[in-house]
């Protein structure tokens, strides 16, 4: 006669499917089967979320796991642990009869352990002459034993999914650091492109980007994000491929980085000579024909000193320094990332970062910098403005505030006049720069109303 073991929960709980079908896979365990019950159980551990265990039904099985005096989960009668509730709860950490009750019925449902209930629904071991037992009622860790394998397999798959989803992660991050930086590069260096569309593209990108989103869209923008990144990069390879690299090189060490006044001097009158040639200029030199030339960086620093305090350790001698000083200055003044952006597209570089430093010099009478800065990034791309009249208009704004030192310049009497003494350590050590007569003259003459 088949011995008969306990298959329905004793009392008011009812019987249901799922632990009928459990029973049915503890009965199909093979009889050589052995698993590590501390490994199955960290593969159940990894694998909870998947398995619908809670933290609190994890803590209460790893107890009824102590209670098992082997390691190794073989079949057979000893799979069946007694303890009291009382006992449960000092081994799971004191939590309270109720949580106890509630998770245990979580193990059961979700086919973690069996119950095997006494006739009063107590739980104990029933032993034989020999000591040894013979029926115990409680919980039976079968389960663990005939499901070992599917459990390791759940956790090879949430260890899997995990780092898919931190490979997406960084792919993500990496990309939207490179498109910012490459759009950052293109409109620094004048890479002849629309910018303006590749930094809405990203932005549109980004906007469908949840706070917390699956890897699944993560990959779908992480695949947009490239896409836009080797069209990005396609155009500044293009461009750098196209360049004679050393030339463009030693034009920019001579445009960025040379702040002697000597030298600026020169290339001045090199490029005016050049434009009296081609008939692109009047014969006098005045206020109309500035907008043609470069200004010389000592010249923006005469007109906007305060600018230099953004500077790194304090001191402008490239423009480069100048520039990055600019975006120092940037925040302070209430100018966002992109005003920045599309000033440096609609400008250039080096032209926004004099836009910034005037409306530095300016910061007491321009109520939003922000603003102001849109409003002639817009105007640029329209081809009516330029920084000179700005950085004309402060220097104007200096020699009126000291006349005594503008007489002495005009007082020389040379081919050419000095109008201003900036700080040694701000332009690379130099102690003037100078400008000719006829533009002396010109900031020198009252505006018009």
């Amino acid at each position: 006669m088949t011995e008969l073991v306990a298959t329905t929960p004793f009392g008011r709980r009812p019987m249901t499917l799922g632990q009928i079908s459990s029973q049915i896979r503890a009965k199909a365990v093979a009889t050589d089967a052995v698993a590590h019950k501390w490994q199955v159980f960290h593969d159940i551990r990894n694998a909870r979320e998947l398995l619908g265990a809670t933290d609190r039904a994890l803590a209460i099985l790893e107890a009824l796991l102590t209670f098992h005096p082997e390691t190794a989960l073989t079949p057979g009668s000893g799979l069946v642990v007694f303890p009291s509730n009382e006992h449960l709860i000092s081994r799971a950490n004191g939590m309270s009869p109720a949580t106890l009750r509630r998770h245990l019925a979580v193990l059961v449902q979700r086919g973690l352990v069996i119950r095997r209930d006494s006739p009063n629904g107590k739980r104990y071991a029933r032993k034989g002459r020999g000591g040894e037992i013979e029926q115990a009622y409680g919980f039976d860790l079968t389960p663990i034993l005939a499901r070992a394998a599917e459990f390791k397999d759940l956790a090879n798959a949430v260890e899997a999914e995990k780092k898919a989803f931190k490979h997406v992660k960084e792919k993500l991050t990496i990309c939207r650091r490179d498109i910012v930086k490459m759009i950052e590069a293109g409109i620094g260096e004048g890479v002849p492109a629309d910018w303006r569309r590749f930094r809405r593209e990203y932005e549109t990108i980004i906007g469908r980007l949840p706070r917390t989103a699956p890897r699944q869209v993560l990959e779908t923008i992480t695949q947009a994000l490239e896409t836009l990144w080797l069209d990005i990069n396609s155009v500044l390879e293009s461009f750098v491929k196209s360049e004679n690299l050393n030339a463009n090189e030693s034009h920019s060490e001579r445009h960025k980085q040379n702040s002697n006044s000597d030298s600026n001097y020169e290339i001045e009158q090199a490029f005016r000579q050049d434009e009296e040639a081609s008939g692109s200029v009047a014969e006098t030199d005045n206020v109309r024909s500035l907008p043609k030339r470069d200004l010389p960086l000592g010249m923006v620093l005469s007109a906007c000193p305060d600018v230099v305090d953004y500077a790194k350790g304090r001191e402008i001698r490239t423009w480069r320094d100048f520039v990055a000083a600019a975006e120092q200055a940037r925040p302070a003044l209430g100018i966002s990332p992109s005003a920045w952006m599309e000033a440096q597209e609609a400008m250039g570089a080096e032209n926004a970062a004099i836009t910034i430093a005037a409306i530095l010099q300016r910061a007491e009478r321009i109520s939003s910098g922000g603003g102001y800065l849109r409003n002639l990034a817009e105007r640029a791309r329209d081809g009516k403005f330029t920084v000179w009249p700005m950085v004309m208009a402060l220097l104007r704004a200096k020699i009126e505030d000291s006349k005594p030192a503008a007489n002495a310049g005009r007082a020389g009497g040379g081919e050419i006049a000095e109008i201003a003494r900036p700080d040694d350590n701000s332009v690379g050590g130099n102690s003037s720069w100078t400008v000719s007569p006829a533009l002396l003259k010109s900031l020198g003459k009252p505006r018009r109303p």
